[in-house]
């Protein structure tokens, strides 16, 4: 309580909340016209100027793309919040960085659907699934998307795990009958799958991929920034630890069954065991748990955050 000894100073914007009802703003003065406001008003505290915010973070629930409207680029996104001068002096946490001009973005998994409330049932769980009977070699959740890059990739998974006789689809659409926001049928075919593909979205990266980690099913990316550039605090730097990249633009020119089927099963059980070694720090505990018994997501990235402030105001001064 005492902001003098504090190392760190989280700054409770809740840009995703703002965003989802900019969205449709025309004015875009309006649109950044908070963010401006933050940064105004939290500039001229004590405990900004003692650093410059160098100590100061900020979480966003959703992409960073989300906050990178410029005016020279395309109409996207809620706010420049992250584009503000000021603003590149502190540290931001967000479901996805941008890979080039991120500098000061750090990754932080997606939330999934496992939210344990003590180390027991993170225990439990991992037991689950490394015992799992996994009776497909590769599964595929998703569905068509637009723009010409992620619609050939998209299109060729669905085709190709669709003729497959060892690969589960489970396809998305807004017919009323998809499954895909089903908890349980979605964990279940992961469980079951020795790999998941993980398509670019409606960004580079998916929920999905989290989904499949704690499902114990290994990634497949199709991009580097799926999570290679994304989530160096949470996943091991050498990709090949815990998952298969297949160059996207190659797809068209190789089987994606044919692929898995040249790894061998001493690596495939080798990197599941990597897999559920990673599982407790991808996840996040239940937020009404106290003492769970070992460390989350959170912790992961508040340790990771006070190293890096450390070596920010050193660097500094």
């Amino acid at each position: 309580m005492d902001p003098a000894t504090a190392n760190l100073f989280y700054v409770p914007f809740y840009g995703g909340l703002h965003m989802s009802s900019m969205s449709r703003e025309s004015n875009l003065t309006v649109r950044d016209e908070l963010a401006v406001r933050l940064i105004e008003y939290i500039k001229n505290h004590l405990w900004w100027q003692r650093h410059h915010g160098r100590d100061h973070f900020l979480v966003l629930g959703r992409t960073a793309w989300d906050f990178m409207r410029s005016d020279s680029g395309p109409d996207i996104g809620a706010s420049c919040l992250l584009n503000l001068p000021l603003v590149k002096n502190m540290t931001v946490l967000t479901l996805e960085r941008q890979p080039w001009r991120g500098t000061n973005q750090y990754g932080i998994p997606y939330p999934s659907y496992f939210h344990p409330s003590s180390v027991v049932q993170m225990l439990m769980w991992q037991q689950k699934m490394r015992l799992s009977k996994r009776i497909h070699l590769f599964s595929f959740i998703g569905g068509a998307r637009k723009g010409v890059e992620k619609a050939a990739i998209r299109d060729q998974l669905i085709r190709q795990c669709d003729e497959s006789t060892q690969c589960k689809l489970l396809k998305c659409g807004n017919d009323g009958t998809s499954k895909c926001h089903e908890p349980s049928e979605v964990l279940r075919v992961m469980s079951q799958s020795e790999f998941c593909l993980q398509a670019p979205g409606d960004s580079f990266t998916r929920r999905s991929t989290f989904d499949s980690l704690l499902a114990g099913c290994i990634p497949v990316f199709f991009s580097p920034h799926s999570a290679y550039t994304q989530y160096r605090w949470y996943l091991p730097a050498n990709g090949n630890e815990y998952s298969v990249y297949i160059e996207g633009s190659e797809i068209e020119k190789r089987k994606i069954e044919e692929e898995l089927l040249k790894i061998s099963k001493e690596k495939v059980e080798r990197m599941r065991r990597r897999i559920i070694e990673l599982m407790p720090s991808l996840t996040y505990a239940h937020p009404n748990a106290t003492d769970v018994g070992f460390e989350d997501a959170i912790d992961v990235a508040v340790a990771a955050l006070a190293k890096l402030v450390r070596v920010k105001i050193g660097a500094v001064d």
